[in-house]
């Protein structure tokens, strides 16, 4: 029973710490709320896009920390009976958190940095690799919700092949299917050819044109 508490009340702080949302805190103290600028999302994308780099590098801070220390705390508190589960819930309630903060009336981003602080504590091996995919998808589309996605997919394919045992299984699975319904107007606007493209990123394409 007091593990089943414990277990229970581990996972609900995590999910109050996801709610802390690193656009909207900073947000606060420039007077703003990033949900009425630009895409309306609060996630590191739009504080870019809408805030510049300083702005979004602090929330991507916060957001890549709270998941980060959701699933230490799970590592931290886990017990004989829930050690091989507890830390992938406390990171996945994280995300949870930050798409649906309770403490910002249940909207917020669409989870990608705090999944990747879950995944750095929790299987660090994996993170060169959702890095390259992430990156050589941005690079050769200009499109962040797709590399984002395709990283998803990535990370779910990375436990299958690797043989991961049930709970991380589960666990990739899980993000796999959050960030694609997370990024479902980006799927939606892909098919109609009216995704917004970070043209900046696109270093393939602008070298090819220069040439």
């Amino acid at each position: 029973m007091n593990s089943i508490v414990l277990s229970s009340g581990l996972i609900l702080a995590a999910y109050l710490l996801g709610s802390l949302s690193g656009s909207l805190l900073l947000g606060r103290l420039r007077g703003i709320d990033i949900r009425t600028q630009g895409s309306g999302n609060a996630g590191g994308t739009n504080a870019f896009r809408t805030q510049g780099a300083k702005f979004a590098l602090g929330v991507v801070i916060i957001d890549i920390g709270k998941g980060a220390l959701a699933a230490w705390l799970g590592l931290r508190f886990a017990d004989a009976s829930n050690a091989a589960w507890l830390a992938y819930a406390t990171a996945f309630a994280a995300a949870l958190g930050h798409v649906w903060p309770l403490w910002h009336g249940f909207r917020g981003g669409k989870g990608a940095a705090t999944v990747v602080g879950g995944i750095a504590v929790l299987w660090p091996m994996a993170i060169p690799v959702l890095l390259a995919v992430w990156l050589g998808t941005l690079i050769l589309t200009g499109y962040v919700g797709l590399s984002t996605i395709l990283t998803g997919l990535t990370v779910a394919i990375l436990a299958l092949a690797t043989q991961a045992d049930a709970p991380r299984l589960a666990f990739a699975v899980a993000i796999a299917l959050l960030l694609l319904f997370t990024h479902r107007a980006n799927v939606a606007r892909l098919r109609a050819g009216t995704e917004s493209r970070f043209d900046k990123a696109r270093l393939l394409h602008r070298m090819t044109r220069r040439a």
